[in-house]
């Protein structure tokens, strides 16, 4: 698909961010094993990501955040952890559906598809490209409506994290394969100038 606006100059962009907080460590992305639907919960280890992304976060001097989570048990987890419960879960920040290949590691897959990605291969019985697309700009249009008067965080998952922030500086959703975010990692979506910009990516806390 090839890219659309998101709308970025309808409403005159404000002065604050939109956060993308990434899940701790769960079994299943310690693994490598695609995880959309099913829930998994938080390692010991992603508790831990998640306490540290709170310290992180609080660097950020955040102001009066309007927290949302995807409704996965390991994204509003890691929200808890961090110290910023939800307001609300919202199942347009879920994790890209892989269909028939939920569980599976991208090695599994290319054995019955060679090189597919998420980004540039179908996912049978699950969710496509054009979906995704369609689930960012709502997500963004929304969020970008409370940019004016406060801050807003996203607590979500690994693919369609990466999918807002590149809609978010106006490319189509493959171009997602080129950011990183970590579990337990944070982005920074804002402005310069009026124009959408990608202020910082996969930012977090090591933690052992």
């Amino acid at each position: 698909m090839t890219s659309a606006s998101t709308g970025a100059h309808q409403t005159p962009p404000g002065p604050h961010r939109i956060v993308l907080v990434r899940h701790g460590e769960t079994e299943w992305a310690r693994d490598g094993k695609h995880t959309g639907r099913t829930d998994v919960p938080l390692t010991e280890h992603g508790e831990r990501q998640g306490r540290a992304a709170g310290d992180a976060l609080a660097a950020l001097d955040l102001s009066d955040p309007l927290v949302l989570a995807s409704p996965r048990a390991r994204a509003v987890h890691t929200a808890e952890a961090a110290g910023l419960a939800p307001s609300r879960t919202w199942e347009a920040l879920a994790e890209w559906d892989y269909g028939d290949f939920e569980g599976l590691t991208t090695e599994q897959i290319r054995e019955r598809v060679p090189d597919w990605t998420v980004w540039t291969h179908p996912s049978p019985g699950g969710e496509q490209a054009e979906q995704v697309h369609a689930r960012c700009d709502l997500v963004l249009s929304v969020a970008r409506a409370q940019l004016r008067s406060r801050d807003v965080v996203l607590f979500g998952h690994g693919h369609f994290s990466r999918a807002l922030m590149a809609r978010w500086i106006e490319l189509p959703v493959v171009e997602g394969r080129r950011f990183a975010l970590d579990p337990g990692s944070y982005a920074v979506l804002g402005y310069e100038h009026g124009t959408s910009q990608l202020v910082a990516e996969n930012r977090g806390v090591q933690v052992p």
